[in-house]
């Protein structure tokens, strides 16, 4: 088990979740936003909506990773979910990102949906790839050359499915 809480993430959060947003986006090889966002831009970017939600995983007042969820389109596609992830640099490996994606499956379930579709995991972000194949994710298909992967160049973009 990971450690520490998952709860909704809140204003006072945004600050320790936004620094390893930024060094993820920075590296390069497992989100496409944009490389000059800024907090605010980024909190916008990451935050959702009702029915969405964004959490965190907490110990001790230190956040090591967040996650959002919710409808993956609008209107009659909003019976398939989706969500992201990111875990602070410090934590990778605890089981952290594991505790996130099973919280966000279940709340998905809770929630009544019908599955879960990850639009862009990076097929070279093998610890990813293997998380979620563990969760029950099948890649159902892979957009050649769509990431320009820092280290790699441009790799694929698998979309993932996991009917609840």
């Amino acid at each position: 088990m990971a450690p520490g809480t998952i709860r909704p993430m809140t204003e006072a959060d945004w600050p320790q979740v936004w620094e390893f947003f930024d060094e993820t986006v920075q590296a390069g090889e497992s989100y496409a936003y944009p490389l000059d966002l800024t907090s605010g831009q980024a909190r916008e970017l990451w935050t959702m909506r009702p029915p969405g939600q964004t959490v965190v995983l907490e110990e001790s007042g230190t956040v090591l990773g967040s996650a959002t969820m919710g409808p993956n389109r609008p209107g009659r596609g909003s019976h398939v979910g989706t969500g992201s992830f990111m875990v602070a640099p410090l934590a990778r490996g605890r089981g952290v990102g594991r505790a996130l994606g099973e919280y966000v499956v279940e709340w998905h379930r809770e929630a009544g949906f019908h599955a879960i579709q990850f639009n862009a995991v990076v097929e070279t972000n093998t610890a990813a790839v293997r998380l979620w194949q563990s969760l029950g994710f099948e890649v159902v298909g892979t957009v050649p050359e769509a990431f320009d992967s820092r280290a790699h160049g441009r790799v694929g973009l698998h979309v993932m499915f996991l009917r609840l």
